[in-house]
């Protein structure tokens, strides 16, 4: 079935030859690169993206060779098997992909994801209701590994309020979109944790709007797999709305991990705040983190503040993390960025070493009390706790010694 795109959606570009370029507007004497976030062009339809060559902004950092067949080829866009236990005012189904809720998050904005957005099939839809708290899990763990295209919608239904954690384990080759609508003066956590196995892939897309007066906290915790990619975007279209966006990553030999985040401030007095911290360890060991805000003309008020922060616990790694600040209008309340990529904190090292703590135990605490840090804000006391287990299952392998921290 081939959806026509949103009315919000860019047209294509013509005879343009790659993605990513459009004509001056002095006369069309040539070509430039875009220039903003927003301007890239978006669509559901894959064949309306040329083909990906690993050149384009979008995709420069990631190892196109290890991901092509989600990228262009067949998809199996069947529903699949859950576990979600029974939630009072969550209410978990598969919907018809012409169900009117798709689309209205936002629109693919490059090929992999709109190969997943034209295979699908059914999406999987999570409802939330009500203004009590209340939690769901669901789990995925037999998607197998055959490439496959999948669609989630969540949606807080106006002043409710809800926890929503989705867990992935197991084998995959999934590429999927997830579209998240915060309703007026909902209150929403969508928490999404990685722990695949050590040669799973898996591209997603998250698209999300708020409502007046509405906060989503959206936390991205990747843990496992050969190549993860979550993308997060988040659209503050109506006055008042908020996002906290946080992210935890810890990068093994091999792996690698990406996370592409945009905030789009489109209404006055909306606030975000923007934290993603990893670790990495162990030859060829990558991560990529991309934080794009644009704060419009149209967002007098805004109030925004995005950082990165990575610890490098052995040689052989690489962390790439580039925060841009797009800025329309003066008249906001703050915004600022900040990234860092460092070793151990000899400060915080001698401190510990000087209340008696051994030097390999005082390097465990500093990595485990950097990361947590992320854990802590879930809001979820079982989930933190089977995090902060992993975190040290993710250490025990992990050299701390001094000659490590040398180079």
């Amino acid at each position: 079935m081939t959806i026509s795109p949103p009315e919000h959606a860019t047209t294509k570009l013509e005879n343009t030859g790659q993605l990513g370029y459009k004509k001056h507007t002095d006369g069309g004497w040539g070509l430039v690169p875009i220039q903003t976030r927003s301007e890239r062009f978006a669509s559901p339809v894959v064949e309306d993206f040329p083909a990906v060559t690993g050149r384009e902004a979008v995709w420069k950092l990631t190892p196109i060779d290890r991901i092509s067949d989600l990228i262009d080829g067949p998809l199996d866009g069947s529903a699949y098997d859950i576990d979600a236990p029974v939630v009072d005012g969550v209410d978990v189904r598969w919907v018809d992909r012409t169900d009117a809720r798709i689309g209205t998050a936002g629109t693919p904005e490059e090929r992999a994801s709109a190969n997943a957005w034209t295979r699908f099939d059914q999406a999987l839809a999570i409802t939330v209701s009500g203004e009590d708290s209340k939690t769901a899990r669901v789990t995925r763990s037999v998607l197998g590994n055959a490439a496959r295209a999948a669609h989630v919608l969540i949606e807080a239904k106006p002043f409710s309020s809800g926890l929503i954690i989705l867990a992935n384990t197991g084998q995959a080759r999934l590429t999927e979109n997830v579209e998240i609508l915060v309703g007026d003066g909902a209150n929403l956590t969508v928490v999404t944790v990685q722990q695949w196995d050590d040669d799973a892939v898996h591209l997603s897309s998250h698209f999300t709007t708020v409502g007046r007066d509405a906060r989503i906290k959206h936390v991205v915790v990747t843990l496992g797999g050969s190549v993860v990619r979550v993308n997060p975007s988040t659209h503050l279209n109506a006055p008042g709305g908020e996002v906290e966006a946080l992210g935890l990553y810890f990068a093994d030999a091999g792996q690698h991990l990406e996370q592409q985040v945009y905030v789009d401030h489109d209404a006055p007095h909306t606030r975000s705040r923007v934290t993603y911290k990893g670790a990495l360890q162990g030859a060829g060991a990558r991560t990529v983190w991309i934080g794009d805000v644009l704060i419009r003309q149209s967002a007098t008020g805004t109030d925004s503040y995005e950082q990165n922060r990575n610890l490098v616990l052995t040689d052989g790694t690489r962390a790439d993390s580039v925060p841009n600040l797009e800025i329309e209008t003066g008249d906001i309340a703050g915004a600022g960025h900040a990234s860092a990529t460092g070793r151990f904190d000899d400060e915080q090292l001698f401190y510990l070493q000087a209340r008696g703590i051994r030097e390999d135990e005082a390097r465990r605490l500093v990595v485990r009390g950097f990361l947590t840090e992320i854990v802590q804000q879930i809001g979820d006391a079982e989930l933190q706790e089977r995090l902060e287990i992993a975190i040290e299952e993710e250490l025990n392998g992990t050299s701390l010694s001094a000659d490590a921290d040398r180079g």
